[in-house]
């Protein structure tokens, strides 16, 4: 019978009293990408680091306070996130890519009194604790400082923790996390607006372990690759804690440039990921097997996708090379999440016998809503929403299509000093708004037609879901990536158009050396031949081009607020 486990101290001790001494991480020493060396850290070492740390934290007096962490993603960020949270702390994770303004205002705004990092940020810390209106009192760096009188090593202060435990201190053993504690604080991604602080608490995150466990199935000798930022709930749940609740290994990447070579030197066998990753992957495959002159397989895997047939045995034989080479031989399950993607990619994955499941959540659903299992799973949805959750279609039209809204233990209790803004989104009976469309199939499979805020409302009342079209511009074989958004044509009419992003050496391979106008020409014929396959109203009129890429967060989403801010003010 699985446990149901409800707190992360119980999660800990129970992996460690069963997975000891299986490998909870691997990574390059000094973090070097080209170092042969790799670390090998197990649960047990991996517990006591926890305890040494929340020993020295609770010695420093924080316990009930507000400790940040900002870093890639590495084994010390780990260490940090639970011996915080398993301390009675709060953590606030940081999106690592952000700017030194919008730091400081995060920890002004969290109210931060201790926060760990590495050391590229330790000069922009150290001018953040001189800012009189912060709460910092702790400076803690990862690595070895210059700074040796303003900044403590990480350490230097698992060193004190384990000192106080030698002479008998006890405190991080007897600590007991309230239920109803906010433990974690999470700003949004923030795509349109400010981002807001999401409040959780351990109950909200491991109700949802415990839910995907029932879908996915995962062992102790599953081995995980963890690149996504760290600092986002889809990432930090369903890699760190979900390896850590199953006792499985987490391999921390080299970057995204090295993902197919940790692949294949971890031996991963379950990659968390998001749908650009897998496009760019799969087109990267097609790619090798055109370059390596099996361009009537890439032809064949292609009908095969569209027509839904089964491959045929024989076609994997031809191509194992080239899958090996970029997806290793070991992985068995891709979960994804963050955006639809394109189905054709899913049955060209599933015809190479890898497992993809879409899941679908929100920071502030802790954050898994629904997620398609091993047996369950139809292309195109979001799964079915997790057991111990409601999920209803809210003010639905007649085509079933409404806002989607949750109801259950993973809910978040609210944002941070903003009554207003929760009060929007979540209501007194827990319904949380999850600002998606979608709507039910008659076999209960959810699926998602777009965000609320992105919907195209034309001058006749019609709705467009711009990221419908954008999967049909993308399967252009030299398109990155586009967005689709409206633009008033006169007083009575809105017109649809497209930003494309195109990637100059496969234009150059598909359509021969050309300048951009003839670039732009040869794409409308594209845009013109998709909009024979829409209705009318769902026809692009106009198109720009471009090498630039988009705007995107760290885990990939577009900032279509910034991009069609743009583009207005390009017109």
């Amino acid at each position: 019978m699985e446990l149901k486990l409800k707190n992360y101290k119980e999660i800990l001790e129970n992996t460690i009293k069963e997975n000891g001494e299986n490998i909870a991480y691997k990574y390059k020493k000094d973090r070097n990408p080209k170092s042969l060396e790799i670390v090998k850290k197990t649960y047990n070492e991996f517990g006591q680091d926890i305890k040494r740390l929340g020993t020295a934290l609770l010695y420093l007096g924080l316990e009930g306070k507000n400790i940040s962490v900002i870093s890639d993603n590495r084994y010390e960020w780990c260490v940090t996130y639970l011996a915080a949270t398993t301390s009675n702390m709060t953590i606030v994770p940081l999106d690592k890519a952000l700017p030194e303004n919008e730091i400081e205002s995060l920890i002004l705004r969290s109210k931060a009194e201790a926060v760990v990092f590495e050391k590229k940020y330790e000069e922009i810390f150290l001018r953040i604790k001189a800012n009189n209106d912060t709460h910092l009192k702790y400076l803690i760096c990862m690595d070895d400082t210059e700074h040796t009188k303003e900044i403590a090593t990480f350490e230097q202060i698992l060193e004190k923790g384990q000192q106080l435990i030698e002479n008998g201190d006890n405190s991080y053993d007897k600590i007991v996390v309230p239920e109803e504690k906010i433990s974690i604080m999470l700003f949004t991604s923030g795509t349109t607006n400010a981002p807001k602080a999401v409040m959780l608490t351990q109950k909200n995150i491991c109700s949802n372990l415990a839910a995907i466990k029932e879908y996915v199935k995962i062992n102790n000798t599953d081995v995980f690759l963890s690149f996504l930022p760290l600092h986002h709930t889809f990432e930090s749940t369903a890699t760190f804690l979900f390896s850590l609740y199953n006792g499985s290994t987490v391999a921390f990447c080299d970057g995204l440039k090295h993902i197919s070579r940790n692949l294949q030197e971890y031996k991963v066998t379950v990659l968390i990921t998001v749908p650009l990753i897998l496009e760019n992957m799969y087109k990267r495959l097609l790619r090798a097997l055109n370059n390596n002159g099996k361009k009537d397989i890439v032809e064949k895997l292609e009908r095969i996708s569209k027509e839904k047939e089964p491959v045929d045995e024989t076609i994997r034989d031809l191509i194992s090379d080239e899958v090996s080479a970029l997806l290793g031989n070991n992985l068995r399950l891709v979960i994804y999440g963050a955006a639809p993607m394109n189905k054709d990619t899913i049955l060209g994955y599933k015809n190479l016998k890898i497992e993809l499941s879409q899941a679908y959540g929100l920071t502030e659903t802790s954050p898994i809503v629904s997620i398609e299992s091993d047996t369950d799973k139809k292309v195109g949805s979001i799964g079915k929403p997790l057991s111990n959750l409601e999920v209803k279609i809210a003010n639905a039209d007649k085509d079933g299509i409404g806002e989607i809204t949750v109801k259950g233990p993973n809910v978040m209790k609210g944002y941070f000093k903003n009554e207003e803004a929760t009060k929007k989104v979540l209501t007194e009976e827990g319904w949380f708004s999850t600002g998606d469309y979608g709507y039910f199939d008659e076999d209960g499979f959810l699926f998602i037609t777009g965000r609320k805020n992105d919907v195209i409302v034309l001058k006749n009342g019609k709705n467009v879901y711009p990221q419908e079209l954008e999967f049909l511009i993308n399967k252009i074989s030299y398109v990155e990536e586009s967005i689709v958004y409206s633009r008033d044509k006169d007083e009575t009419d809105t017109m649809l158009c497209a930003k494309i992003v195109y990637n100059k050496d496969l234009i150059k391979e598909f359509l021969g050396d050309k300048n951009e106008e003839e670039y732009r020409q040869e794409v409308w014929k594209k845009i013109k031949e998709i909009n024979e396959t829409l209705p009318i109203y769902k026809h692009i009129k106009d198109i720009t081009i471009t090498t630039e890429p988009l705007n995107r967060t760290t885990t990939q989403k577009i900032k279509r607020f910034q991009e069609i801010k743009k583009m207005e003010n390009n017109d």
